[in-house]
């Protein structure tokens, strides 16, 4: 239950690390986990939990496939050409664009993977706009989460004084996954 609550990186690695021989060696482990990340990692068989209740099972793969939701995330190298880079993935969106000019990137939902991601690599250069950075994001189970249940997975805050919830600070429920 929550075996890596409150440990540094360093060492929630190496227990997961641990974690990962053992079921290579053939033991079957239940996990229990506010860390969307940490079932991603180690979890063959996810059960999303919300409210006492099983919501959603599967890999990770396909709850990720359930939600949907892949994107095209620019990072574009220079600001003034952030209004340029927008009007290009709005061409190419299934859905509103997203703009953050305090780090120069432009999101945008898409659909048609990687062959997608070329062509909008191609029309950028086309424009002229240089980018530092271009992904297609897929969608990560804290996204699954929130599109199967409408709130973020949380936990009660405990009494024994950890500092911050896994949901982030200030937030308190019960829910969360169970990951196998």
């Amino acid at each position: 239950d929550e075996p890596t609550t409150g440990l540094d990186p360093r060492n929630r690695q190496a227990l997961w690390g641990i974690m990962q021989e053992l079921v290579a060696g053939g033991t079957t482990l239940l996990l229990t986990t506010q860390y969307l990340e940490e079932a991603d990692q180690l979890a063959h068989d996810i059960c999303v939990v919300d409210h006492g209740r099983v919501i959603a099972r599967g890999t990770s793969d396909q709850l990720k496939a359930q939600t949907g939701g892949e994107r095209v995330e620019v990072v574009v190298h220079d600001r003034d050409r952030l209004g340029t880079a927008t009007e290009v993935l709005r061409g190419f969106g299934k859905g509103g664009t997203s703009v953050e000019s305090h780090t120069r990137k432009v999101t945008v939902p898409v659909t048609g993977g990687a062959k997608l991601l070329a062509e909008v690599i191609r029309e950028l250069d086309a424009r002229g706009i240089e980018i530092d950075d271009i992904g297609l994001r897929r969608p990560t189970l804290d996204d699954v989460f929130i599109s199967l249940t409408g709130h973020a997975a949380e936990r009660e805050a405990e009494s024994d004084g950890d500092p911050e919830p896994a949901g982030g600070p200030g937030t308190t429920t019960s829910d969360g996954e169970v990951a196998k």
